[in-house]
């Protein structure tokens, strides 16, 4: 199998890569240096010359409270790049696997959401990932669309990260306790994506670890299994509210989304958020120079 991965060199994408490498795929990584995702000719001509069975788009603007203010270039990146790699991808009858968000939703509901609930976004991050999602259902033949939520990763900048730093030089952190979700760690996401394309079980999933908790509940974990495998971690976590903390877009408060589709598909639901981010912290704090390096 080729497969062609956008925004290869993110934090998602790295692992995508990895993990597709590692079964002995022929991957295609590209970046935003090696592909202007918003230039229609570019994209074609790429997918044209490689012939991927399948792209990974993991490319995205995800840079919530920027994209307010910065609206064109959100859906020049979340809506037209999208529409851009599927009309290469089924000039060549290519596959085509989404990576969307939670934020689709509006955050609003008692339970956790399914897939085909109706969608309401408050962001204009959440409603340019909408629009790139309905573009996928409208022009390509064979789509997984798979929407993900708090995603943590070795490479990149993320909420684990931050508290390892953070808990490192503060003595006492506040951690928002009204908003829940499910941490996911981007290598079980990786590697749910590769048994999916691997299928022609179409359709939306939601991929994210089991389990749920608030960011409060995270930081308490993080910290927790730090110190479990030899960290030094003495730092006492506070619960607060979002209102302590105001940002120019909303925040949901519930994150959580049921996995619907990969129980009726017959998939392997991804791993705990708690087993997911003991194994995260266990190559993270291999070398303790990387609690300070991948900040």
């Amino acid at each position: 199998m080729k497969v062609l991965v956008t925004g290869a060199a993110g934090q998602l994408g790295r692992d995508v890569v990895a993990v597709f490498e590692q079964q002995s795929y022929e991957v295609l990584p590209c970046d935003r240096k090696s592909l202007d995702i918003t230039d229609s000719d570019a994209c074609l001509r790429r997918v044209e010359e490689f012939r991927p069975d399948v792209i990974i788009h993991c490319a995205a603007y995800t840079a919530v409270d920027q994209a307010e203010t910065d609206v064109d270039q959100a859906y020049q990146v979340n809506a037209v790049g999208t529409r851009n790699l599927v009309v290469a991808a089924e000039k060549i009858a290519a596959k085509f696997c989404y990576i969307s968000t939670d934020y689709v939703f509006d955050g609003q509901s008692a339970n956790g959401y399914h897939e085909y609930d109706n969608t309401n976004p408050q962001t204009i991050y959440g409603k340019s990932k909408r629009t790139g999602e309905v573009l996928v259902q409208s022009l390509s033949s064979a789509y997984f669309i798979v929407r993900t939520s708090w995603v943590y990763g070795l490479h990149g900048n993320n909420f684990v990260k931050t508290m390892l730093r953070l808990g490192q030089d503060k003595p006492i952190l506040n951690v928002v306790n009204d908003q829940k979700g499910s941490p996911t760690y981007t290598v079980d996401l990786a590697d749910f994506l590769l048994e999916i394309v691997q299928t022609e079980k179409y359709g939306i999933y939601h991929a994210s670890n089991t389990g749920e908790c608030t960011w409060f509940e995270f930081a308490q974990a993080i910290f927790a299994e730090a110190n479990s495998q030899g960290g030094s971690y003495n730092v006492q976590v506070n619960p607060c509210t979002t209102e302590e903390f105001p940002r120019p877009a909303p925040r949901p408060t519930n994150s959580v989304m049921e996995h619907l589709s990969i129980r009726t598909n017959g998939f392997q639901d991804l791993r705990h958020w708690r087993e997911g981010l003991i194994s995260f912290l266990r190559e993270f704090l291999k070398n303790e120079d990387n609690t300070g390096e991948h900040l």
